[in-house]
C-alpha cells in the first residue's frame, strides 16, 4: 500500500470506479482513473464547497461535462461526505452516498444512475451524459454568477465571487455545442469560469486522430481564452499551481489542457479505447490494483483516513467559507432587506408579489397583431416586475420580441462591449444549441429564464430542451414563425413536424395561443410552473384579437383547452384548432352556423395541459358521444388522431410548405373556410 496520504486518496477513487463499474458490468473506467489526481487536487484543496451545506448559495460549481465518467463525481461525493440535501432544501439527514450506493452502481432505483443526475443525487449540480451539454450549463452558470454579483453585491458585502469548474473531454470538443458555448464565453470575458480539458486522445473507435487533429489549444486563444497546459494529469502540485493561475485571471475564461493517459495503470489496457467504455476484466483489475499497490482480492476498499483527509481540505475549507457567507447575509438582509427578500426567492425557486400586475388585456380587433408582438408586450409587462427574469434570442430578437426594453433592462456584456454583468438581455449570436444549453445553467442559479428563436431552429435546441425537463427547470423557450405563415422563405423557414416533437417530448408544456388575449394567459399560466420547461409557439402574421364579449374568454387557456363557443343542445359538429388556425375555424363556424348546423369551437393551445384535467372536464369539453370532429392546424398530423377519434377530419399538412406570400400557401394547402366548412358538413352529415 503506498504510504503517502494523497496517494492513497487518489487511489482510492481510482479502484471504487474501477470495481463499481466492473461490478455492474457496465460504465466506463477509464477517465475515472486518468483524471483521479486532476479531480482529488480540485476538490480537496481548490473547490470552495461545504459538503455538510451543498446548496450554499455562493459555492463553486463543478460540471462533469464528460458524464459518462460519473463513477469519477459519486466517488468524490462519497470521499467529501457531502450530505442528502436536494434542491429545495428538502434533506434526509444522510450522506449523499453510502460506500453501498456506490456499490449499486448503475442499478434500478440507485442513487448512482450511469450518467449523473440532477434532482437524484445530493452534489450533482446538472445532468450530463450528452457531450458538450456539461460545458454550455457551466457558461450559463458563470453567467448568472457574473449576473448575480453585479445586480446585488454591495460594498462590504461580496455575496457571490465563486468560480465555476468544468471537467470536459475529446468528444465535448469535437461537440458543435461546447464551441458555441466557447465562443460566447470568450466574447463575454468570463474570468469565473475554467473548463479542464482531458485530452487523452482516445474515443470508443480508437485514437483520435482518426477524426480530430485541430491544435485545441490555438481554437481556445482565438475564442480569447487563457490558455494553460498540465503535461502529466498526476502532477498534483503543477495542477494546484495551474488552478490558481486560472482563478488569479479574471478578465478571461481558462482552459486547462491536461495530458492524461486513459486507464492510467491497467497493464494491458492503458491508453487503448478497451478502457473507455467497457469494465477491464476480473484479471485486468486485479492486475491494475497490483500495480497501484492495492489489495487484489479486496473490492470497494477505502482505506483508513482516506475520507478523513479529503474531508480534513474541502469540509474544512468550506464550512468556514459558508459559515462566514451566512453571517454577512444576515448583516445584508439588515441593510439591504429588499435584495436580500429578491435573493430567498431566487434560492427558493418562488415568485414576486405583483408579478402579474401588468399583464395587459387586449381588445377586440379583427386586424388584430401577431402573437409574437402580443406576446413581447406581455413578456415586458412581466419581467419588469420579475427582476430575476433574463433571456434573448439566437440573434433574432427583432422578429421574435423578446427585447427588455423598459428602463434599467440593459444587456448583458463586459464594459469593454458598451454593457454591464447585470444586463437583463442576453444575446446568444447564432448559437440555438449553446442558448439553450446556457438557459439551462441559468435556471440551475435559480434565475427565471427564457431564450427565442425560430419555430424551425427548435430543432437546433431538441438536447437542452430535453434536459430542462429532466433536470425540472422552468426555462421558457420563445419560438416564433410558427407555420406555413412565415411565407416568403418557403419550407426550409416553415415548421411542419416540431410542434409533434415538442409534444412527445415527456414533461414539456407546449402552448400556442390563438390571439393576444390567449398569449396573455399563457404567459401568466407558464410563469407559475416551477417544475418544467414550456414552449410558446407564437405566429409571424397577424392574429384577430377574438371579442371574449361574445366567445369564452382566455382564462380557459389554463386547463389547455375549452369551449370558445357554444351550439343550443348538443352540437352536429366539433371545430377544434390552436394558435392561428382557431381563427379559421371561428369564421368557418359563423357559415355553418347560418346554415342551421349546431357548432362547438374548442381553442386546444395546449394538449399537455388538457390532459392534465379530470377525465369529467375532458369530456365536458370533448364529450365522447360528438364523434364528428374536425381539427385544424398548420403543423404534422401526428397525435390529432386522439381527439378527432377514428371517423374524425384534419385538415393539416402532410408534407412540406413552399415559397410563397401566406395567403396564397393557405389556399395551396387548403386552409380556407371553404374547406373548413366541407369537412364539418360531412362529419355532421350534412354535405352540402
Amino acid at each position: 500500500m503506498p504510504t503517502n496520504i494523497d496517494t492513497l486518496c487518489i487511489n482510492t477513487i481510482r479502484t471504487l470506479s474501477m470495481d463499481a463499474v466492473q461490478k455492474a458490468n457496465s460504465g466506463h473506467p477509464g477517465t475515472a482513473m486518468a483524471l483521479a489526481p486532476v479531480a482529488y487536487t480540485l476538490w480537496r484543496d481548490v473547490l470552495n464547497y461545504d459538503p455538510a451545506n451543498p446548496l450554499w448559495p455562493n459555492r463553486d460549481r463543478f460540471v462533469l461535462s464528460i458524464g459518462h465518467a460519473s463513477m469519477l463525481l459519486y466517488s468524490l461525493i462519497y470521499l467529501a461526505g457531502i450530505r442528502d440535501v436536494r434542491p429545495g432544501g428538502v434533506s434526509n439527514d444522510r450522506p449523499a452516498l453510502t460506500l453501498e450506493d456506490i456499490e449499486q452502481f448503475r442499478q434500478l432505483d440507485s442513487l448512482t444512475p450511469g450518467h449523473p443526475e440532477y434532482h437524484h443525487t445530493a452534489g450533482v449540480e446538472t445532468t450530463t451524459g450528452p457531450l458538450g451539454q456539461g460545458c454550455g450549463n457551466s457558461v450559463g452558470m458563470a453567467i448568472a454568477e457574473k449576473w448575480l454579483a453585479e445586480r446585488y453585491n454591495r460594498p462590504g458585502f461580496t455575496l457571490f465571487d465563486h468560480h465555476v469548474y468544468t471537467l470536459c473531454g475529446d468528444g465535448d470538443n469535437m461537440e458543435g455545442v461546447s464551441s458555441e458555448a466557447a465562443s460566447i464565453a470568450g466574447h463575454l470575458k468570463l474570468g469565473n469560469l475554467t473548463w479542464i480539458y482531458d485530452s487523452n486522445h482516445i474515443s470508443i473507435e480508437g485514437s483520435t486522430r482518426i477524426a480530430f487533429t485541430e491544435s485545441v489549444h490555438k481554437r481556445f486563444e482565438a475564442y480569447g481564452w487563457h490558455v494553460l497546459e498540465l503535461k502529466d494529469a498526476n502532477d498534483t502540485g503543477d495542477m494546484r499551481r495551474l488552478l490558481a493561475e486560472a482563478k488569479a485571471e479574471t478578465s478571461r475564461p481558462t482552459l486547462i489542457i491536461v495530458h492524461s493517459i486513459i486507464g492510467w495503470g491497467a497493464p494491458h489496457l492503458a491508453g487503448t479505447a478497451e478502457a473507455h467504455g467497457s469494465p477491464l476484466g476480473v484479471e485486468e483489475v486485479r492486475e491494475t490494483k497490483k500495480f497501484y499497490g492495492w489489495p487484489e482480492d479486496r473490492n470497494f476498499y477505502v482505506p483508513e483516513g482516506v475520507p478523513e483527509h479529503f474531508q480534513a481540505g474541502i469540509a474544512t475549507r468550506g464550512a468556514a467559507a459558508s459559515r462566514a457567507w451566512d453571517e454577512l447575509f444576515r448583516a445584508y438582509r439588515a441593510k439591504y432587506p429588499d435584495e436580500a427578500a429578491q435573493l430567498d426567492h431566487i434560492f427558493a425557486g418562488t415568485l414576486p408579489e405583483g408579478w402579474d400586475s401588468d399583464i395587459p388585456v387586449f381588445d377586440a380587433d379583427a386586424k388584430g397583431v401577431a402573437s409574437r408582438a402580443s406576446s413581447g408586450k406581455v413578456l415586458n409587462e412581466i419581467a419588469k416586475n420579475y427582476p430575476w427574469m433574463i433571456g434573448g434570442s439566437a440573434d433574432l430578437s427583432p422578429s421574435t420580441k423578446t427585447h427588455l426594453t423598459f428602463d434599467g433592462a440593459g444587456d448583458f456584456q463586459p464594459p469593454q462591449w458598451g454593457g454591464t454583468y447585470g444586463g437583463r438581455n442576453l444575446h446568444f449570436g447564432v448559437r440555438e444549441h449553446a442558448m439553450g444549453s446556457i438557459s439551462n445553467g441559468l435556471a440551475l442559479y435559480g434565475i427565471r429564464a427564457y431564450c427565442s428563436g425560430f419555430l424551425i431552429f427548435s430543432d437546433y435546441m431538441k438536447p437542452p430542451i430535453r434536459l430542462s425537463s429532466l433536470m425540472k427547470l422552468p426555462v421558457t423557450y420563445i419560438f416564433t414563425h410558427d407555420s406555413i405563415g412565415v411565407g416568403e422563405d418557403g419550407p426550409t423557414h416553415q415548421p411542419i413536424e416540431q410542434l409533434a416533437q415538442l409534444r412527445a417530448t415527456p414533461g414539456v408544456t407546449v402552448l400556442r395561443p390563438a390571439d393576444a388575449n390567449e398569449v396573455a394567459e399563457a404567459w401568466r399560466t407558464l410563469v407559475q410552473i416551477r417544475d418544467r420547461p414550456s414552449v410558446l409557439a407564437l405566429s409571424r402574421q397577424n392574429l384577430p384579437t377574438i371579442c371574449r364579449k361574445t366567445y369564452a374568454p382566455a382564462t380557459g387557456l389554463a386547463k389547455g383547452a375549452y369551449v370558445l363557443a357554444d351550439a343550443q343542445g348538443r352540437p352536429d359538429v366539433i371545430l377544434m384548432a390552436t394558435g392561428s388556425e382557431v381563427g379559421l375555424i371561428v369564421k368557418a363556424a359563423e357559415k355553418l352556423k347560418a346554415d342551421g348546423i349546431k357548432v362547438r369551437l374548442v381553442s386546444m393551445p395546449s394538449w399537455d395541459l388538457f390532459e392534465a384535467q379530470p377525465k369529467a372536464y375532458r369530456d365536458s369539453v370533448l364529450p365522447p358521444d360528438v364523434t364528428a370532429r374536425v381539427a385544424v392546424e398548420q403543423a404534422a398530423q401526428l397525435g390529432w388522431d386522439r381527439y378527432t377519434g377514428l371517423v374524425g377530419e384534419t385538415i393539416v399538412m402532410h408534407g412540406f410548405g413552399a415559397s410563397a406570400p401566406a395567403g396564397q400557401l393557405e389556399v395551396k394547402f387548403g386552409f380556407t373556410v371553404d374547406a373548413v366548412v366541407a369537412a364539418a358538413r360531412r362529419q355532421a352529415g350534412k354535405p352540402a
